[in-house]
């Protein structure tokens, strides 16, 4: 197996234990890991590969729920939001990008919610009701963003500058 492929599962495996493993509500690396790929990897399946593989293995663990594939569709669009990063890698951009995905994940998720299940009324009052209801989780999943995405680009800016001679993610 080549080390690109050993590489790949191996920030797959470690989402998936991170994503099973007791946390917080929400506080997971999946979007992290969505940016990080958009930003840094050459390869746009393997962009798209490493969170969504991540997604699936680890639902396979936690179960798979009704609306998932809007979930999958957020962290799709949050390896999208990570490519803007590509030429931007100032905190102020990717800490901006973290929050824009946070948002994008609350929204869509919460419409969803709203939407194709019956725990709220097919109305305005129903909708803000759902907005309200998903505001704890939303800050779990902004914390969890905004610390995994520090952790990922900062570990990776700092094995830049410990090795300038090796090309790390972008050959991936």
């Amino acid at each position: 197996m080549s080390s690109r492929s050993l590489s790949l599962l191996g920030i797959i495996a470690l989402a998936v234990l991170l994503r099973v493993w007791p946390h917080p509500w929400n506080f997971s690396p999946i979007a992290a890991m969505a940016l990080f790929s958009g930003c840094h990897f050459r390869s746009r399946e393997a962009a798209f590969a490493v969170p969504l593989g991540a997604m699936v293995l680890s639902d396979a663990f936690l179960g798979f729920y009704p609306s998932f594939w809007l979930t999958y569709g957020c962290f799709a669009l949050t390896v999208l939001i990570g490519t803007g990063l590509k030429n931007r890698r100032s905190a102020a951009w990717i800490a901006g990008a973290s929050v824009s995905a946070s948002v994008l994940f609350f929204l869509v998720t919460n419409f969803g919610v709203w939407q194709l299940e019956h725990l709220y009324r097919h109305d305005l009052a129903g909708l803000a009701a759902c907005y309200t209801a998903g505001i704890p989780f939303f800050q779990g999943t902004l914390a969890g963003d905004l610390v995994y995405t520090a952790v990922l680009f900062g570990a990776y800016r700092l094995v830049e500058r410990a090795f300038p001679q090796i090309e790390i993610a972008p050959s991936i």
